[in-house]
């Protein structure tokens, strides 16, 4: 899979767009709703929306381009970031500086995204970290090592997002 950049850089604006007013929201998040998304669309659709590659890190997967892309968007004037001190830390806190063009992400991709804002984007960043350790790909991968999208095919029922036929 080679990292369909621009792509990338279309969701990065669209989920910032969308969660940015949430208190929760910071880079962790974004990181995880990222992974969800991709590798949702991936079990549903055996396609990557992306085709990022995530790193199995402590905190959960992790978009290996992430830095470049997010650094483009704010060149192009479309994302901006913030440290925000938080208790005995700082959140990297995200927000959209105008609509996003979706331009390149079909219906179904958008779908799927939206599925995963839906259902996990009111975790915080502990409780979304977690959660994604339960996930197969991230649980079979070696720390450090990218996640193998094939394993989405054996997740669990709790993360599975497929209609199987018995």
């Amino acid at each position: 899979m080679k990292l369909n950049k621009e792509k990338m850089k279309q969701v990065i604006h669209y989920i910032v767009h969308r969660c940015q007013d949430k208190p929760n929201f910071g880079k962790t998040v974004l990181y995880k709703l990222m992974y969800f998304s991709d590798f949702n669309h991936y079990e549903i659709y055996e396609t990557s929306i992306t085709d990022e590659t995530y790193i199995k890190k402590r905190n959960g997967p992790t978009p290996d381009h992430f830095d470049v892309c997010c650094d483009e968007l704010r060149n192009e004037n479309k994302i901006d970031n913030e440290k925000v001190p938080v208790i005995s830390y700082h959140r990297d806190r995200y927000f959209s500086l105008n609509e996003p063009n979706t331009s390149l992400l079909s219906k179904e991709e958008l779908e799927v995204i939206d599925d995963v804002i839906n259902n996990l984007s009111h975790m915080n960043a502990s409780q979304i970290s977690d959660y994604s350790h339960g996930d197969k790909p991230w649980r079979v991968a070696e720390f450090l090592q990218p996640l193998n999208p094939e394993f989405v095919f054996y997740r669990d029922d709790e993360y599975s997002v497929r209609e199987y036929d018995d």
